[in-house]
């Protein structure tokens, strides 16, 4: 009985790989990239498909760290100087995209007769374009370090920086709000500035010695592990301060792009990364429910049209 309890154990981690597997180069092959071969793979063997797996949220959460991942290694491919010379693309493209878009899409939005407060909720979400599935694009295109690929990330990164000030409006605009005083919110934007320096500062003179003394201890495993511990403690910083983990994680890459072990950093995280990033389009394919969209294709269809459209424009 317990060896038959241990091998269904194994069977979800094995429908998962063989999904990816088979479906990933079927779809590169045929140039719809590899981003929609784990979508349509997850979709397939999710609770909505054959139902091979049924939580596709206990995935998830543990696939988000993928994200982060991939946000650190970006980062460690962009110096802090190349940074500042993009704050013009982060702060101004940004700004357009963010403005135009949300008051296109909240025009839409009272055009299908939402209330304006719902209209303009549902625009500032999906204004905001999903960082994982933008890089990879960028990345299987080989996009990211030409210009207009830099122009893209300078966006993304401007709206993970709006992430706070969003959830601080929906709170605003919630008829349950819960009324914060000047104080409390002054006290939220410190803690979000003390971890951004704290955060810094660290890079600044802590990371590259701590790395210089696990290198002279030549336990490789001691160096990976210590790789995690930067990326994943980055992000649980900028996540108890209220900001984005992605952000921590990017952040925490720029700081070491400079570092002498920067390319020992990028291979030990890059495996994990990569079965991380493709188990999160997996679980967000899985999570697809099909009764929904065939109850709403014609709303989903004439919204996502409408969508492209203004985020094109």
């Amino acid at each position: 009985m317990a060896a038959e309890a241990h091998s269904l154990g194994l069977l979800s981690p094995v429908i998962l790989l063989a999904a990816a597997v088979i479906a990933v180069p079927i779809f590169k092959r045929l140039g719809l990239g590899s981003v929609l071969g784990y979508l349509i793979a997850g979709l397939i063997i999710g609770p909505f498909g054959f139902a091979f797996i049924h939580d596709p949220a206990s995935i998830l959460h543990i696939a988000e760290l993928g994200i982060v991942m991939y946000l650190f290694i970006i980062g460690m491919e962009m110096q802090p100087s190349h940074l500042w010379n993009m704050r013009r693309d982060i702060f101004g493209l940004g700004t357009l995209q963010i403005t135009f878009c949300t008051i296109g899409l909240t025009a839409i939005g009272l055009l299908y007769g939402f209330a304006w407060q719902i209209a303009f909720i549902g625009a500032a979400g999906f204004v905001l374009t999903s960082t994982a599935i933008v890089m990879q694009i960028l990345g299987d295109r080989g996009d990211l370090s030409q210009p207009n690929g830099q122009k893209i990330v300078a966006i993304l990164l401007f709206e993970d920086l709006l992430i706070v000030p969003l959830l601080a409006i929906v709170a605003f605009m919630s008829p349950n709000q819960v009324v914060e005083s000047t104080p409390d919110r002054l006290k939220d934007i410190g803690i979000a500035l003390v971890a951004i320096a704290g955060l810094i500062a660290a890079g600044c003179w802590l990371l590259n010695p701590l790395f210089k003394l696990l290198a002279a201890a030549k336990a490789r495993e001691v160096m990976t592990a210590a790789a995690l511990l930067v990326v994943l403690g980055a992000a649980l910083l900028m996540q108890v301060s209220g900001l984005s983990m992605a952000m921590g994680a990017f952040l925490a890459g720029v700081l070491l792009s400079q570092s002498t072990f920067r390319h020992q950093i990028e291979a030990d995280i890059e495996p994990f990364r990569g079965i991380l990033l493709g188990l999160f389009f997996l679980s967000v394919g899985m999570s697809l429910n099909l009764s929904v969209v065939q109850n709403n294709w014609l709303l989903i269809l004439s919204s996502v049209i409408a969508l492209m459209f203004t985020k094109a424009v």
